[in-house]
């Protein structure tokens, strides 16, 4: 039985292979109104959250990668993606991977892509899928920020996310809790 065969709940291990055709899957539901409201309002807050948090302190706190780590926090809550662990760890390991290559290679497209795939290789082997994070190591490698004042705010920023999907999900009632787990 192939492996996507062993997950699906639907499917009799003792039939053979060929007895039917695999199912294709649909798109997810359309969320209800209150429900997506909800998420859409709790990612654009965090988000206003950090421009705000930039303009204070005079430093950009928002990059790209992070308005899709609160897409993920707020509109996905219970992916794996979308979970403490990835998204702390991830962008971490992203800003680590982006720093190297930058350290050992310059700046470039090229070297922007290998840290890319760098980064989801260390997350695979990390167990902390996040698809952002390989956007953090591309914006590093890229931008050539100072890592003293860049990894802070990206630790504050990714924690924030995290602490602001779990506060979301508490406020509205039957909405999915965050996060599934922390660690």
């Amino acid at each position: 039985m192939s492996t996507d065969a062993a997950l699906r709940s639907d499917v009799d291990p003792s039939e053979p292979k060929t007895a039917r055709p695999a199912k294709l899957l649909r798109p997810p539901a359309r969320p209800a109104p209150g429900a997506a409201l909800h998420s859409i309002s709790g990612a654009t807050a965090v988000l206003l959250g950090l421009v705000a948090i930039g303009a204070l302190i005079h430093e950009p706190v928002l990059i790209p990668p992070l308005a899709a780590s609160a897409a993920l926090v707020h509109s996905a809550p219970t992916l794996p993606l979308a979970q403490p662990r990835s998204v702390i760890i991830g962008h971490l390991l992203g800003s680590a991977v982006g720093f190297g290559v930058l350290a050992a290679v310059g700046s470039s497209a090229w070297a922007a892509a290998v840290a890319a795939g760098i980064t989801l290789a260390g997350n695979i082997a990390a167990r902390t899928p996040h698809s952002p994070a390989c956007a953090t190591a591309v914006v590093i490698v890229l931008q050539t920020p100072d890592p003293v004042r860049f990894l802070p705010l990206l630790l504050g920023a990714a924690v924030l996310l995290v602490l602001t999907g779990y506060a979301a999900s508490r406020m509205r009632r039957g909405a999915p809790r965050y996060p599934a787990y922390w660690w």
